[in-house]
């Protein structure tokens, strides 16, 4: 039999730390490229293929555009759970433009936007899920099956008027959708002169939403809703609108006067971020079927099912047929 020195493992677990930090890139075909960049990797990558990040940072320039069908999959946006990786921070925006269209976006901090269908291009069948993004900018009413679920969306979002489906996200403001799906989010905003929370919703199911308008301006002026017309509208709970209201919600449940603390087991303030806990508390269960973990539901975790190693051993010797024994337990991120 044959004895290990323990200089290979050392080799061996050097190449594995200087491998940590790639990115793979695994194609239709099963064949996997790693690569340095992000934007190496969408340029490298071919149409079809994900993308993985593991925990890190990934810088990308506006001049970089994704023009193929690609699932960009990082690690998690933030740091709850097993998975020592950490989160996946994506530096700049994301451009989807004219040929992306089944592409997918998960599991990311992104400081910048996604934006979607630029120039016009019609995009379709895209997926933003699991990440925590500055907003979403659908560029054109031609893009459909959009779907934008379960994410945290720390600024206005404008769908310019297409079908997209915005479902079970915590998010600040929501602008110009038509043909789509709005439900079981919530949806807050501090409210100024002139700035409605929601806005131009036409043609949609709008259902099960939470409303937090936190205030007014100095002119007592609230603006929760404006620019709704011929939507099927149902079961919102609705904090803080009166006054000089554009325009009220019908079929929804008033909570003004309600402090947020005392509905919700941890909203801080209402603020886009994981800290905040929107479990209703015991007295207000009766709600629980609206926000978001009504519906389909919400992942607390906000990590996508990405495979990792967690426990691994390799004998120091082979066996009497020259055979080393490797055992690797791997674990995919999120579950118990």
């Amino acid at each position: 039999m044959k004895k290990l020195f323990l200089t290979f493992v050392f080799v061996i677990v050097a190449t594995l730390a200087a491998m940590a930090q790639q990115i793979s890139v695994i194609s239709t075909t099963g064949a996997t490229t790693l690569y340095r960049t992000l934007p190496e990797a969408i340029n490298g990558a071919d149409p079809g293929s994900v993308i993985y990040l593991p925990g890190g940072g990934f810088s990308i320039a506006d001049s970089v555009k994704i023009t193929k069908k690609l699932t960009i999959i990082g690690i998690g946006h933030y740091g709850k759970s097993g998975n020592v990786d950490g989160v996946t921070t994506i530096s700049g925006n994301l451009w989807f433009n004219a040929g992306s269209s089944g592409s997918a976006v998960m599991g990311c901090y992104i400081t910048g936007d996604v934006n979607i269908g630029d120039g016009e291009a019609t995009v379709t069948d895209m997926l933003i899920r699991y990440c925590n993004v500055n907003s979403v900018q659908v560029k054109n009413s031609s893009c459909s099956d959009v779907i934008v679920n379960q994410n945290y969306i720390r600024n206005l979002s404008n769908f310019s008027s297409s079908p997209t489906k915005v479902t079970n996200n915590v998010c600040l403001r929501l602008f110009s959708i038509s043909g789509g799906i709005v439900s079981n989010n919530i949806i807050t905003f501090v409210s100024q002169w002139d700035t409605p929370v929601v806005s131009q919703i036409k043609n949609s199911v709008f259902c099960d939403n939470i409303i937090l308008n936190s205030q007014s301006d100095t002119y007592g002026y609230y603006s929760t809703f404006s620019s709704f017309s011929n939507n099927t509208i149902s079961g919102n709970v609705v904090f803080r609108y009166q006054y000089n209201e554009q325009q009220s919600l019908p079929n929804s449940i008033n909570l003004t006067g309600k402090a947020w603390t005392m509905v919700f087991v941890n909203a801080n303030g209402g603020a886009i971020s994981p800290v905040s806990d929107f479990h209703f508390k015991e007295d207000y269960q009766q709600y629980s079927s609206c926000g978001i973990y009504g519906g389909t539901g919400f992942n607390d975790n906000q990590i996508v099912p990405v495979p990792y190693i967690v426990a691994k051993h390799v004998d120091e010797q082979t066996d009497a047929s020259g055979k080393l024994n490797v055992k690797i337990r791997v674990k995919a991120s999120g579950e118990e």
